[in-house]
């Protein structure tokens, strides 16, 4: 992993890449939680699905939206946003020119920015969307819906509502032409304490369903297996810390 600086349209944007060890690698971009409630890119949220992405093969990037660390920018509560997460993508895209898939995931605020850049970016083939704030923001926007996806809820979430994203994803699932899968961790709050393997392993199956799905024959150098995904939390928490010890966010109580 990498400390990366590239251009977006308000100044200079920070983020952490990991390149996939195959020049067709997918790539995935990952969006952080809302700035104004102390949102990173170092959220433990944003870094499991990171994580996720990274053990799977792919080429990765997370990134500190405008006014966050040291993006420059000041926070304009969606459009502005939206404006970093193209760049990113973007930037992710032409260091990957031969990537076979494109991903974005997103973790609450970050996954609302996530559902935008997917409408308008046709080359994006799936999404992961976390605790989407259905009873904060309009998601009426997915009409249609461009691609499959899967959004993940917990069922403790004391800052999201859980029962307005169970029907956002019902009403995503009934559309034509895409498969919109949902996954309850019943016990999860909103920041997913107790259960980050949790999550790391729903993302994950999802994920390795729907690349071998896609290419189900192919016996590919390095592949990942269901095998290999993490079983243990502080596992998953130490490799970050060890990593990125100066700056992981390691107190995000208030983050939505």
């Amino acid at each position: 992993m990498v400390e990366v600086l590239f251009s977006g349209h308000a100044g200079r944007l920070e983020g952490r890449y990991h390149k996939g060890e195959r020049a067709d690698a997918p790539v995935a971009l990952i969006l952080h939680p809302h700035p104004q409630y102390g949102g990173t890119m170092n959220n433990k949220v944003v870094y499991t699905l990171f994580s996720c992405f990274r053990d799977l093969g792919f080429s990765v990037l997370r990134f500190n939206f405008r006014s966050v660390g040291r993006s420059q920018g000041t926070f304009e509560d969606g459009p502005g946003e939206l404006a970093d997460a193209s760049a990113a993508l973007d930037w992710l895209q032409h260091h990957n020119p031969d990537a076979r898939q494109c991903w974005i995931a997103g973790y609450s605020f970050g996954s609302w920015v996530a559902m935008q850049l997917l409408m308008r970016r046709p080359d994006i083939n799936n999404f992961i969307a976390v605790s989407p704030p259905a009873n904060e923001k309009d998601f009426s926007f997915l009409a249609p819906c461009p691609a499959s996806g899967l959004i993940i809820q917990g069922g403790a979430d004391e800052i999201g509502n859980p029962a307005m994203v169970t029907s956002l994803a019902k009403r995503l699932n009934m559309q034509r032409h895409v498969d919109v899968d949902y996954a309850l961790i019943e016990e999860g709050d909103h920041m997913y304490n107790n259960h980050l393997v949790d999550l790391y392993k729903v993302s994950g199956n999802y994920i390795l369903d729907v690349v071998n799905r896609i290419t189900p024959q192919k016996k590919q150098r390095g592949r990942r297996r269901k095998s290999d995904i993490i079983e243990d939390e502080d596992m998953l928490l130490l490799e970050e810390q060890n990593n990125q010890e100066d700056d992981f966010d390691d107190d995000f109580d208030d983050e939505i």
